[in-house]
């Protein structure tokens, strides 16, 4: 098929961010917005020619069309073979698994990620590289830079191809593969995991859960693992067909948006497990019967009892989590005698060190958790990480959760966002803050003296690439801590994130309720940010 060389005319606005280029699905339908985007991924890769290309997402709207754009434009930038995911479907982790199994060039990873979708909400494309995980800033600034300038993009013309049915096609000299989209990330999974003991713990009725795919993207991947291969009841899975809207809701796995799991694993008679996962499947949560574990803490669980699981028998090399996470994981890893390592936000971060093989584990507070078996946070990996270790332990999720504060103390942890402030007033916040620092340090509030307050800034101890500017660290000589950052994954306004920790040793201290235990960092954090001062919002709009 003939190449045609479109012209084109660059938009300024296409700089991607923690987990790629995110906006509103009506901005990626402006002309040639998505065409540009991909041109400028295929300008900055040394050569696609022959190599093989992952493509797939979480099944939100727009996702179908996007494909065949970046299938046409793969033919016409020298492409030799493409998997696509049955359906255009692939997880976020399972993208991951596939470009590593097939020693790919790398993929486009088609989402929004917890963000909502359909025709008025929002979409996202990413392009993660040969070792399966986000390309890192070097790449991602160079595709910036390249969006900016670029005058015409590359694509043949052919009608849009059957991604429904498995088996073999072609745009001329490209070969399109429609694959199982489940089938080498469960086969990774049964590598990691006892399955046997799971499976006769749910024969057994000795485990019962209740899995929330949210109407997103892990359903198919939940339903085959959790139910038809592992015997979970069925009806376990609930909310297991994605949809382009997500039935309407919000894809993000909290307390506030899995509101009827939570109701569920706070009532009568709870299943011994409840979790949840977002739009395209790389996020989690955790509870037990009346039992909610926080994902710094989980964390930190899933690293203490690593030895006790299949994949991990032989110890952990090292673990990481991100700057804003609570840093229950640091006390397991100075029990362990191992490498604790604190980067910015964005998976992207933790891939340099996963390939040094530094880590093992990581994780962020944002409800991701992820190890060396890909190179993308894994919502599904940590269920059947917890359903191992309930199997293995055989306690209860809350049992687990108290014997490892025992052990190791307790850090109460809580993260506040206050979403869609007008740009200004954020940046306005942050710059308050800012000029704070160098007047911090030493000073009290009531019982809390500042020991540390600085503009988090990371050299990457592998490549010696730094990030300057990834959040505001405020440290007390007490353990706790306040930290602000705004984030990156929004589409509209902006969200600060205000994160608070304090430390607790004592056992009878260890059953507070979290907001009540961070009631003074609360105060201490709104008299330094006047958020709520300056937004007039009264509350957080999510609290997790």
């Amino acid at each position: 098929m003939a190449v045609e060389i479109r012209k084109t005319t660059p938009y300024p606005d296409q700089k991607p961010g923690t987990s790629g280029l995110r906006k509103k699905v009506k901005v990626f339908l402006q002309g040639n917005y998505l065409e540009n985007f991909v041109q400028s991924v295929f300008d900055t890769v040394e050569t696609a020619d022959g190599a093989t290309l992952v493509v797939g997402g979480d099944g939100r709207y727009f996702n179908r069309q996007a494909i065949q754009i970046i299938l046409r434009m793969a033919a016409a930038n020298g492409v030799g073979r493409v998997l696509v995911g049955r359906g255009g479907l692939l997880s976020t982790p399972a993208a991951s698994c596939v470009i590593r199994k097939h020693r790919a060039l790398g993929g486009f990873v088609l989402s929004a990620s917890h963000n909502p979708g359909g025709p008025e909400e929002d979409f996202g494309i990413k392009f993660n590289v040969a070792n399966g995980g986000p390309a890192p800033e070097s790449f991602t600034d160079r595709v910036y830079q390249r969006s900016r300038v670029i005058d015409a993009y590359r694509i043949v013309s052919a009608p849009d191809l059957d991604i429904d049915t498995p088996g073999r096609s072609r745009i001329g000299d490209m070969e399109i593969e429609v694959i199982d989209p489940v089938a080498d990330y469960a086969e990774l999974m049964e590598h990691l995991f006892d399955f046997g003991l799971i499976r006769s713990g749910f024969r057994s009725g000795a485990l019962t859960l209740r899995f929330d795919a949210m109407h997103a993207v892990t359903g198919p991947y939940a339903k085959r693992i959790l139910e038809e291969t592992l015997s979970a009841a069925p009806g376990s899975v609930v909310n297991a067909v994605p949809l382009e809207d997500f039935g309407g809701g919000h894809p993000d796995p909290n307390l506030v948006h899995a509101r009827e799991l939570a109701a569920v694993m706070y009532s009568g008679r709870p299943p011994t497990l409840g979790a949840a996962s977002d739009g395209d499947g790389d996020r989690n949560m955790i509870m037990g019967a009346n039992c909610f574990v926080t994902p710094s803490d989980s964390l930190a669980i899933l690293a203490a009892n690593a030895h006790l699981v299949p994949g991990y028998k032989d110890g952990l090399r090292g673990v990481a989590r991100s700057m804003p996470t609570g840093r229950a994981v640091d006390r397991v890893a100075a029990a362990m005698g191992i490498e604790c390592y604190e980067t910015p936000t964005g998976w992207k971060f933790f891939g340099n060190l996963l390939d040094a093989r530094r880590i093992t584990l990581c994780g962020e507070e944002s409800f991701g958790t992820g190890s060396d078996h890909v190179r993308e946070k894994d919502g599904l990996w940590a269920v059947l990480f917890w359903l191992n270790l309930i199997a293995l332990r055989k306690q209860s999720v809350a049992a687990i959760v108290a014997d490892h504060w025992r052990r190791f103390g307790r850090d109460y942890y809580s993260r506040h966002d206050y979403e869609g402030i007008e740009v200004p007033v954020a940046e306005g916040i942050m710059g308050r803050l800012q000029d704070l620092l160098a007047e911090l340090p030493g000073r009290a509030f009531g019982d809390y003296r500042v020991t540390l307050a600085d503009d988090f800034r990371y050299v990457d101890p592998v490549d010696g690439s730094v990030s300057e500017h990834q959040g505001i660290r405020i440290a007390f000589d007490n353990s706790s801590r306040i930290v602000f950052r705004l984030s990156g994954t929004g589409t509209e306004g902006a969200t600060l994130r205000v994160y608070m920790e304090r430390y607790e040793r004592d056992p009878n201290l260890h059953n507070l309720p979290t907001q009540e235990a961070l009631a003074d960092l609360i105060a201490i954090a709104e008299d330094l940010c006047q958020v709520k001062k300056r937004t007039g919002m009264a509350q957080p709009s999510v609290m997790t």
